[in-house]
């Protein structure tokens, strides 16, 4: 595909205006309420999976991320960035300036030879709304949090989110029916098996992956960990896909995988009641949490 200079550009940058003339999340958000939950780690994995399906984000992932070379550095950048974006009020507006300044930097020759840039519009905001879909599937079958109405307004507010980081309207779904169709289409027409998706199917066997820098994870617990997370995290990530991505990726999914998933899912919804925030959300996602059940209070009892 070869893109043109206006394919290369977000709204902001067509306006000449800066994205802190979006407003950021803040405690009336339901995002503020939902979170971000630790456990969501395990579907991680996931959302690069079908970013990198499409062959600009696949190829900008090959030539300039460090993701083979220092695995777990790069989660815990992706996943700071995030809170930053989601929870980080002000600040949120600078994170995706950078962002938008970063990607600007990530050109180069694409799996079939042809010119990519990271600003591409479809391949950018299909970076940020993968995200959203794995929200939803980590909420459909590891939490049940979400009813109709709640997605439906968390779409929405995804998509502020994304007027932020420059993604322009005719790229971002309007409601969850199109939203599903979207990612259906997606799938169906523009996510491919290629050099970087077997990279990252690759690393969810973590044969080469030290253990993560966490102080709650010293080296001789992560030599016992690791082979039982090994069939885990495939599952969760495998399993949770689209049924087309994993017939694009040559991935087999049986009956009997299916029931496995499903009883590993039932097992940790029934694990986490009852677990405080504090231990189940990210720092800065404990933070916005407890500021949105603060704002409910003061409008409750006002």
């Amino acid at each position: 595909m070869v893109l043109s200079s206006a394919d290369d550009r977000t709204d902001t940058d067509r306006e000449g205006e800066g994205s802190s003339t979006i407003k950021p999340l803040g405690p009336d958000s339901l995002m503020w309420q939902y979170g971000f939950p630790r456990a969501g780690l395990l579907i991680a994995g996931r959302s690069l999976l079908l970013q990198v399906m499409h062959p600009v984000v696949g190829a900008g992932v090959r030539d300039f991320s460090d993701f083979k070379t220092d695995p777990w550095g790069r989660l815990d950048r992706t996943v700071l960035s995030l809170q930053v974006q989601l929870f980080g009020g002000q600040r949120a507006a600078d994170e995706a300036s950078r962002l938008r300044k970063m990607h600007a930097r990530i050109k180069g020759t694409g799996f079939d030879g042809s010119p990519y840039s990271a600003l591409n519009q479809a391949a950018y905001a299909w970076v940020h709304f993968s995200n959203f879909d794995t929200i939803l599937a980590f909420d459909r079958w590891f939490a049940h949090l979400l009813d109709a109405e709640q997605e439906e307004r968390l779409l929405g507010e995804w998509r502020q989110v994304g007027r932020m980081l420059g993604i322009r309207e005719e790229h971002m779904p309007a409601d969850i029916a199109s939203f599903g169709a979207y990612v259906d289409d997606m799938v169906a027409q523009n996510l491919v098996d290629n050099p970087t998706a077997q990279d990252v199917l690759a690393s969810l066997a973590m044969r080469e992956v030290g253990p993560p820098p966490w102080p709650l994870f010293p080296e001789p617990l992560w030599r016992v960990l690791k082979p039982l997370g090994r069939p885990v995290l495939r599952d969760a990530v495998v399993g949770t896909l689209p049924e087309a991505a994993r017939a694009t990726l040559g991935l087999r999914w049986r009956d009997a995988d299916e029931r496995r998933l499903r009883a590993m899912a039932a097992l940790m919804r029934t694990a986490a009641r009852g677990v405080p925030d504090r231990v189940m959300q990210y720092p800065m996602a404990y933070q916005a949490v407890r500021e949105a059940k603060r704002y409910q209070r003061m409008w409750a009892n006002a």
